[in-house]
């Protein structure tokens, strides 16, 4: 696994980003931006994916950074059982469903990879140099 310099060079960081991109996009309809609680959760889970990666990142350890990796594939996780829910309401149709869920389950097995690597590199992270 390659090292990185900064959180923008994170694979699952960079989907993530996009993920957000297509949240706020549906999130915009007409009749979804009607439902401001569902509107709001769906927001705040799509931009913790990406908040929690860059704040373990730069952390500067491998434990705190696995911590809030974890923290980051929950919310891919929960961005993945509300999008049932906009579908199930017909905010969005089957096709945009398939292109989240693939999206979600995407950076969950990026991040879980990653955590992986993370427990059994011999590394501690920069704070420990």
């Amino acid at each position: 696994m390659p090292v990185f310099m900064r959180f923008e060079d994170i694979e699952a960081w960079q989907e993530g980003r996009q993920l957000v991109q297509v949240i706020y996009k549906i999130t915009r309809l007409p009749r979804f931006s009607e439902d401001r609680a569902l509107k709001s959760q769906l927001r705040r889970a799509a931009c913790s994916v990406t908040a929690n990666i860059a704040e373990g990142f730069e952390r500067g350890s491998n434990a705190e950074f696995i911590y809030f990796l974890s923290i980051s594939k929950g919310s891919a996780g929960e961005i993945r059982s509300l999008v049932y829910t906009v579908l199930d309401e017909a905010y969005i149709d089957d096709e945009v469903f398939r292109e989240i869920y693939n999206q979600t389950t995407s950076i969950i097995k990026k991040i879980s990879a990653l955590i992986k690597y993370l427990r059994s590199s011999n590394r501690k992270g920069p704070r420990y140099k």
